[in-house]
This record gives structure tokens, C-alpha cells and sequence, in this order.
């Protein structure tokens, strides 16, 4: 039996070197070592991300993205796993039918979101795409319909946040960080954003909050009182 030279893909066309999975082996990884900090965004840094999509296939389909990581907490794999039958966007739900450890999960995902969502699909039919190719694919021919490489997205975002002049580090998983914690503001019981993030035990997701929001000590700091000499007294 003849092997497939992995060189092509499905289509026969060649593939670039980067793609392969030993492009990096033997190779040191440029964060090997390195632990960054989360740093969730704000919504106006979000927003302004978002616009820097751009308009055309390839800003709809960023967009969209980006918006199932924001507003739905997805991690980048889920998103790319996702198909387009997995988003209802008529009830609201995102379908996630193999996270992390297996488990799945179904979370809600708000109207504005899935309007977003929607303009991506239908920039997918215009493009001939059906629901059998990933909701998040390649654009350009010929491998379009192909799953998009997770490398793909994540320099997107970061060319997004840096035209919008975030100073922060921005990538797919500070989206999710966001999410977490823009839910633990608006008081949304730990036990359902667990559910939501998809964790397996609560303590992690405790744990996860009170890293991206200390919200107990930021309660207690803001209750404490002070009254400052005024300027003049001080002076």
C-alpha cells in the first residue's frame, strides 16, 4: 500500500514546512520557560480589538472567533473543534462536544454575540462552505474549508490588539480569563461559572478566580476608610 506523502494535503497541493509537525522538533519553543500572568482585558479593549478585524471573509470569520472566545469562555481547540451545527444560534447555545478531559458541556451565548456569529455564516454560504467543514476554517483556495491552525488565529489576535494599542499581552486564552472574570463581577454563583469554563472541580475554579479577580480582598480594600490631609494641610 502507497503512504501518503504528508508533504500534501488532502487536496494534493503542497503544504508549508511550518504546518508539518516535526517543523519544530529539536526546536526550543520561544515561551519555553516563561509563565505569563493572565491579564484579562476590558471590554473597551475587547471592542476595540474586534474592530480591528477588518472587514471581508477573513474579518468575519476572526471576528467570530474571537466573540465564541470572549463571550462564550471557549478555549482556542474548543472553538476550532466546534461545527457549524454545534451553535444554535436561534436558542443561544453553544454545543461543545469534546473539552478538555473529554467532558462536555453546553453554554449560552448572548443575542449580540450570535449576531456576530451569524454574519459569519453567512459569509460561509456566500463562500460555498456547508455544515460539513468546521465552523472556523480556511478562507482562501485551495484548502478552503480546511480547520484553521490554532498559530493562525492566535497571530490574528495579536495583530488585532496590537493595532488597537493594547499594551497588555493579548492571545485566545486571556479572552477566557476575560470572560471568568467579567462573570465573578457580575456575581454569577461560582459553581455555574465552573460549569461554564468547563472545569472538573471547583476548587479549580476558585482557585482560577481569585488569580484573574481577587474579588473577597478587593471588597475588603475598598471597605476600609481613610480620610487624607487635604493638599493645603499637607503642604
Amino acid at each position: 500500500m502507497q503512504q501518503h506523502d504528508r508533504r500534501l494535503d488532502r487536496r494534493g497541493y503542497y503544504r508549508s514546512p511550518v504546518t508539518l509537525p516535526e517543523h519544530r522538533i529539536g526546536k526550543r519553543p520561544a515561551n519555553a520557560g516563561r509563565k505569563f500572568p493572565p491579564e484579562p482585558l476590558s471590554r473597551d479593549e475587547v471592542n476595540a480589538i474586534l474592530s480591528e478585524c477588518g472587514s471581508g471573509d477573513p474579518g468575519a470569520r476572526d471576528r467570530a472567533a474571537f466573540t465564541i472566545m470572549y463571550r462564550a469562555g471557549l478555549r482556542i481547540a474548543e472553538v476550532l473543534a466546534l461545527l457549524p451545527k454545534d451553535v444554535d444560534t436561534g436558542g443561544g447555545l453553544v454545543h461543545v462536544l469534546h473539552g478538555k478531559g473529554d467532558r462536555a458541556r453546553v453554554v449560552p451565548i448572548d443575542p449580540a454575540a450570535v449576531a456576530l456569529i451569524d454574519v459569519w455564516l453567512a459569509h460561509r454560504r456566500e463562500l460555498g462552505l456547508d455544515g460539513q467543514q468546521p465552523l472556523i476554517c480556511t478562507i482562501m483556495r485551495p484548502n478552503r474549508g480546511d480547520r484553521c491552525w490554532d498559530s493562525v488565529l492566535r497571530e490574528k489576535l495579536k495583530d488585532c490588539g496590537r493595532r488597537a494599542g493594547i499594551a497588555k499581552r493579548v492571545a485566545p486564552h486571556g479572552l477566557r480569563h476575560t470572560y471568568a472574570t467579567e462573570l465573578a463581577r457580575e456575581g454569577v454563583p461560582m459553581n455555574a461559572i465552573r460549569q461554564l469554563l468547563g472545569h472538573k472541580r471547583l476548587a479549580y475554579t476558585e482557585g482560577y478566580i481569585n488569580e484573574l479577580y481577587p474579588a473577597e480582598l478587593a471588597r475588603w480594600i475598598h471597605a476600609r476608610k481613610w480620610e487624607p490631609p487635604s493638599a493645603h494641610a499637607a503642604s
